[in-house]
């Protein structure tokens, strides 16, 4: 082959295989983003709490583990991360029943224990099902808490129903721009199926808020972070924690953090301008976003 003839060839090949690239991580991307579906089944006696299934509006039945509190106590409604499940939160349901309050972890659609596959409509009409079934259930107010995937359901329930408060851990503005800033070679806006888009939501949520975040993330950067909590209405709270990342936040303090605000809750209690208004930290360093 000349070398005229191969220098006209090797731009198309390499449109051939960028193509073939977009096309394959468009046909995957949602292995990609749910890689947390189809893993074993939750027992169901698991590590903690009893196990329970939710029926969601378009006929889905979802699994979770529920760990009761007191009624005079708010109770927690968590929604995961991407690559989780609701049996690793046995420490977190421990801390939060020493101090008397409740715990629902629910199994997305697609996730182990329950039907269906994931996708972004899905997981937030899971976040309303399990709410709505908490509340019909429990009795008591109910904080909602997500981490990384799961503010977005976090976010998009406490927008549509009375959360007493939220708790979002390793928050995004979205989805889509986190992705932009991993694959900034591809043309994402065009090609993602499941924006999340925080953004969008989170002007609806005038309920007291705490963001969490480490300095370290790497997977959801603390700038996507403190964007959504400047967005955010007040009241709201941000912590940075100096050491951690995205796969090691939770510490002792991090869920001392997350028990004092569900604790501030209590009756409604009016938060004060120094609590709404501020930035703090545990173990990190505050600083204005």
């Amino acid at each position: 082959m000349s070398t005229t003839r191969y220098l006209l060839i090797l731009p198309l090949m390499a449109v051939v295989a960028y193509m073939a690239v977009v096309g394959l991580l468009y046909f995957s991307q949602r292995t990609l983003l749910f890689p947390g579906a189809g893993a074993a089944p939750v027992a169901e006696q698991a590590r903690w709490g009893e196990s329970v299934h939710v029926k969601t509006p378009d006929g889905e039945m979802l699994q979770g583990l529920y760990s009761q509190g007191d009624s005079d106590k708010p109770c927690v409604l968590l929604f995961f991360g991407n690559g989780d499940r609701v049996d690793n939160y046995a420490f977190l349901a421990q801390a939060l029943a020493a101090h008397r309050i409740g715990l629902l972890a629910i199994s997305y659609r697609g996730y182990p224990g329950s039907t269906g596959s994931p996708s972004e409509q899905g997981l937030l009409t899971d976040g309303i099902a399990a709410f709505n079934w908490l509340s019909a259930h429990d009795g008591s107010e109910i904080v909602v808490m997500g981490r990384s995937l799961g503010t977005g359901v976090a976010v998009n329930t406490a927008a549509q129903r009375p959360a007493a408060g939220v708790i979002l851990v390793s928050p995004y503005l979205s989805v889509l721009s986190v992705a932009q800033r991993h694959y900034p070679y591809l043309p994402v806006q065009l090609l993602l199926k499941d924006p999340f888009r925080s953004d969008l939501n989170i002007g609806k949520v005038r309920q007291p808020k705490l963001f969490l975040h480490g300095r370290l993330d790497d997977s959801i950067p603390l700038s996507s972070g403190q964007a959504l909590y400047e967005i955010a209405p007040e009241p709201k709270r941000m912590v940075i924690y100096d050491g951690a990342g995205h796969n090691d936040i939770f510490n002792d303090g991090m869920v001392g953090d997350v028990i004092r605000f569900v604790e501030a809750l209590e009756g409604n209690r009016p938060r004060s301008r120094h609590e709404s208004e501020g930035e703090d930290h545990s173990g990190g360093s505050a600083s204005n976003p």
